[in-house]
């Protein structure tokens, strides 16, 4: 035996190795099989917003630029797919040459992770103004004017509305005041003017109540007229026949009496305060004249004791 056939592996393990990598290409065909192919799904495209630019008009004494940086949305790109790489198919089986080669095993697919591509933010800048050149200053645009010419009389003559209702409500207030204190005025004076009065009748009465007390309690005489007499029984006057003889026939002799008449109206005592000339004629009127009774004569509503003067006038038959 040659030394290159004790170098050689023994068959039955060469059958075994062959074996197993059949068993793993057979495997791995299977798991190729049974991975579905995912399903690519369209993303729906995003607008991209519109750039905002603004540009600032910068004083005439301003160098320094201003940089606007301007956010521009980050749009990322669709991820690509998974790129799984089919199987290689299982080579067929080719003489065993050499005992010494070893078996080859099957590539496994490569997965390659793609990373998604981000825009970065781009900033914009201001073109910046040119400093060699003054840039003159705008002038402002002239404002529109605006017509209140209406609206200036309409509150003029609101304000006037009510600074004429305002007077007028101070005035009437006033002088509702005004009346007020002079009818409190007029009231006071007038219960001033009651009571002064009140006082007076009150004055008078107790005076009047005092004196008449003084009158019913005095028997002083008080002077009335003949006229103020009010005879409760008349005397009957008559020219006496035995003075005839004496007078001439159509004459007239007066006599006038004093009367004496107490409380009660009766006459309590005669006096001739002036005589006829005929001393009978006297003598009868005094006899006739007690005949006769007054009503009491009264002063401040008392009875009183009064003096009547009384002329009697008598014709001769």
């Amino acid at each position: 035996m040659s030394s290159t056939d004790l170098d050689a592996p023994p068959l039955k393990s060469l059958l075994l190795a062959i074996v197993a990598v059949l068993g793993l290409h057979v495997l791995a065909a299977i798991a190729l099989v049974a991975i579905k192919t995912p399903e690519l799904k369209p993303e729906p495209k995003k607008e991209m917003s519109p750039l905002e630019i603004k540009f600032v008009s910068l004083p005439a004494k301003t160098v320094s630029t201003e940089v606007e940086k301007q956010t521009v949305t980050a749009k990322k790109e669709v991820q690509p797919e998974v790129q799984v790489q089919p199987a290689p198919e299982p080579k067929p089986k080719e003489p065993v040459k050499q005992p010494t080669e070893t078996p080859v095993k099957p590539k496994e697919p490569v997965v390659k992770n793609v990373e998604p591509k981000v825009t970065p933010v781009i900033a914009s800048e201001k073109p910046r103004p040119d400093t060699s050149q003054k840039v003159a200053p705008k002038e402002p645009l002239p404002k529109p004017k605006i017509d209140n010419s209406a609206a200036e009389a309409q509150r003029k003559a609101a304000a006037q509305a009510e600074s004429e209702r305002q007077a007028r409500k101070a005035e009437q207030e006033a002088q509702a005041r005004a009346e007020q204190e002079a009818k409190r005025v007029a009231d006071a004076k007038a219960a001033a003017q009651a009571k002064a009065a009140a006082e007076a009748a009150a004055t008078q009465a107790r005076a009047e109540a005092e004196a008449a007390a003084a009158l019913a309690q005095s028997n002083e005489p008080v002077s009335f007229t003949a006229s103020s007499a009010n005879w409760a029984s008349a005397p009957n006057f008559s020219f006496p026949e035995r003075a005839a003889r004496r007078a001439r026939s159509g004459d007239t002799l007066n006599v006038v009496l004093v009367l004496r008449v107490n409380k009660q109206g009766g006459i309590d005592n005669v006096r001739v305060a002036q005589s006829s000339g005929n001393p009978l004629v006297d003598k009868e009127a005094r006899r006739q004249v007690r005949s006769g009774k007054f009503k009491p004569f009264t002063k401040n509503g008392v009875p009183v004791v009064g003096d009547v003067t009384l002329p009697i006038s008598y014709a001769v038959p």
